[in-house]
């Protein structure tokens, strides 16, 4: 099954975006998520994890700051994949001026669901571009 990017919504929050373009919901037999997310400059989101399902990050461009569990922050930009276990606490930031952009994974899929209750949450339907203002 092809999906592109215009076919499916964008989730956008205070510190970015986020288009998921396999999910087990959205495409009949999929096990696993995939999608493109974006991190603002300056921003990121606060320590979580996803109890029942393994993340995958892969740094597509940019440089940010991450957390995997107890463990030191450290660097992770263009190129560096993080596996980051089921139940584990991680966070990811972008300290610098460019985007932060991303591709992860969760698997089983599924754990992508717990954005649709984020407070800051705005969903732009496929298709439409997400208009960005600064604060």
């Amino acid at each position: 099954m092809h999906v592109s990017p215009d076919a499916v919504p964008t989730m956008a929050f205070d510190w970015g975006a986020i288009k998921w373009f396999v999910t087990p919901s959205a495409v009949p037999g999929a096990a696993a998520t995939l999608g493109e997310v974006i991190v603002n400059p300056g921003k990121g989101h606060a320590r979580h994890n996803h109890p029942d399902a393994e993340e995958v990050i892969y740094v597509i461009s940019g440089e940010g700051r991450q957390t995997v569990g107890d463990g030191e922050e450290f660097t992770i930009r263009e190129g560096d994949a993080v596996h980051i276990p089921a139940g584990v606490v991680h966070s990811t930031y972008n300290a610098t001026w460019r985007s932060l952009r991303l591709i992860v994974t969760y698997t089983p899929g599924g754990a992508e669901r717990a954005l649709e209750a984020a407070p800051d949450l705005t969903l732009h339907d496929a298709g439409a571009v997400a208009e960005w203002r600064q604060a």
